[in-house]
């Protein structure tokens, strides 16, 4: 029986001269990448939980070009697909003068069973975005995909998902209809990335990704409470280290560059035995039990455009004591990565999926929830703060104070000086709406454009309730509403104020960076149906940021 491609290719990695390109194989071979221009690389596959997969270094490319490439297994070519309408998937070596960054978060491959609003759930935004590509292939594309968290739903599955775990081992016990080890993972994979038009998509557009909570579950390390009680579950253990293992497998090894695989450890442990299964799930549990000892975190430099992607879940401190967003290691890394753009890079962009800038009354009651879980107004309240986050997602950066100031403070540092550089922006999803912040720090600035923007969702429900709570969250009444929660949690003011000065826009979206030196322009796009059963994307929105 021939080998089959069973997921993939996905084109992750893309330099100047390299590459990288993912697959999932549907046994144990050698998979190959071909370019027209004679770039070629080889790798063997590797298997984890009964499953083969190969992530391949091209080498030899030759900068600011764009090459057609197929996909063999041992000698045979599966990509392009025999019966495909799209385009060749090509391989763009990036051009340092002009940097697209597409960035967005929050994706439904299929609306989960018990969705209430399925009718106005409207198009995917990245299968409109391909549709557009693959029409004209001459219009203007992404140099990079920033997948911004909640690739996948362990947590809210498909009527089609919900089948298959009925059909594997029934419905009546926790965790139910969620998704509860690799193999069900690897479903949750296919049913998005088998997508025709987002599978051509991340064949021919390079990627970068991170995790949210839904990667795992909703609220993920919201805090300590909620952690001990996940913990004393049946089924936990199980979903994270499933989740860990399939989110390295499928999203984590793509963002690391050819030298970068070389050089891993895991990597070439899981390589070294035939079935790689039991190295990559001691690797989960030391994640699980040292959050510490493992970095999710990771940069790539696109020219003189530095991406910082940060882990804003796995990495958490939640002690009440010392809450922080990232441990101590993670957070000199950051800033390790974030002062080093300065001489060196005229943009820098930090990605975390969690925004650091909200609206003012969401901001304030993350805070004042912090507090109260903290003690501030003593047992009782902090049982209800407690109660108050789970209930509200309150788990923000701005349910975490001192790491929203730190962050603030590193920011600014990075941004100030003659080697600063003309923008830093915060890209980020997670709060199902689009907008642009802009922080204002008392007696004055940075030197750099100082920027927020979020992004969400590429294609999930937006209820009516949702658009009017964060729209009551950007008005004055709930600012002023805000500023009266945070005086009762007796909490610290944050350091700096900021205003909307975008949005808030509502629907599947996408923003664009267009990075041109020292100058940066952003665009909005929402996908529209436009009345023939197609959709298209739609400019919502068009800003210049910084000048040359």
């Amino acid at each position: 029986m021939a080998t089959s491609l069973r997921l993939g290719p996905l084109l992750r990695y893309v330099d100047e001269s390299s590459a990288t390109v993912w697959v999932e194989a549907s046994r144990p071979c050698t998979a190959e990448v071909r370019c027209a221009g004679g770039a070629r690389g080889t790798a063997r596959t590797f298997q984890i939980a009964g499953h083969h997969y190969a992530i391949v270094p091209v080498a030899g490319l030759a900068p600011g070009t764009a090459e057609a490439y197929e996909v063999l297994l041992d000698g045979t070519p599966v990509w392009p697909l025999p019966d495909s309408s799209f385009p060749p998937s090509v391989i763009r070596t990036s051009d340092p003068e002009v940097v697209r960054v597409t960035f967005g978060s929050c994706r439904w491959a299929a609306p989960p069973v018990g969705e209430r609003d399925r009718v106005g759930l409207g198009p995917d935004a990245l299968d409109t975005l391909a549709a557009g590509l693959a029409a004209d292939p001459d219009a203007e594309r992404p140099d990079v995909l920033l997948l911004l968290g909640d690739q996948v739903y362990a947590d809210e599955t498909s009527a089609t998902i919900r089948d298959r775990i009925a059909a594997r081992r029934g419905l009546a016990h926790p965790p139910n209809g969620q998704v509860a080890d690799y193999e069900e993972y690897t479903w949750l994979y296919r049913e998005s990335w088998l997508d025709p038009e987002v599978r051509w998509l991340l064949s021919t557009v390079p990627s970068c990704m991170i995790f949210d909570d839904h990667d795992i579950i909703d609220d993920w390390n919201t805090s300590a409470s909620w952690l001990a009680d996940m913990r004393a579950t049946s089924w936990w253990r199980e979903r994270l280290l499933s989740g860990l293992m399939s989110y390295w497998v499928h999203q984590h090894l793509g963002n690391l560059s050819p030298a970068q695989l070389a050089e891993d450890p895991l990597y070439a442990a899981v390589r070294r035995t035939p079935d790689g299964t039991d190295v990559l799930r001691a690797y989960a549990a030391q994640a699980d039990a040292d959050p510490s000892s493992v970095r999710w975190s990771y940069r790539r430099d696109f020219g003189r455009v530095r991406v910082v992607m940060l882990d804003t879940r796995a990495a958490r401190v939640l002690d009440e004591g010392g809450r922080s967003m990232l441990d101590p290691a993670e957070a000199e890394w950051l800033r390790q990565q974030a002062l080093g753009a300065r001489d060196t890079c005229d943009h820098l962009l930090i990605g975390t999926s969690l925004p650091w800038l909200l609206p003012h009354l969401v901001h304030d009651a993350e805070a004042w929830s912090a507090a109260l879980c903290r003690g501030e107004r003593g047992e009782r309240w902090a049982r209800y703060g407690e109660r108050l986050r789970r209930l509200a997602d309150l788990e923000h950066w701005a349910a975490f104070p001192e790491s929203f100031q730190a962050l603030a403070e590193l920011v600014a540092e990075a941004g100030t000086g003659p080697g600063a550089p003309a923008s830093v922006c915060l890209l980020s999803g997670d709060v199902h709406h689009a907008y642009i912040a802009e922080p204002e720090w008392p007696g004055g600035g940075p030197d750099a454009r100082v920027l927020q923007l979020t992004c969400s969702p590429v294609h999930n429900s937006v209820p009516l309730a949702i658009r009017l709570g964060f729209r009551l969250g950007w008005s004055g009444p709930g600012r002023a509403l805000g500023r009266r929660i945070a005086r009762h949690g007796r909490g610290v003011l944050p350091g700096l104020d900021w205003r909307r000065t975008g949005g808030p826009w509502f629907g599947n979206q996408l923003m664009t960076l267009t990075l041109r030196g020292r100058s940066a322009s952003l665009r909005v796009l929402r996908a529209r149906p436009d009345g023939t059963g197609s959709a298209h994307l739609t400019t919502v929105e068009q800003a210049h940021l910084t000048d040359p």
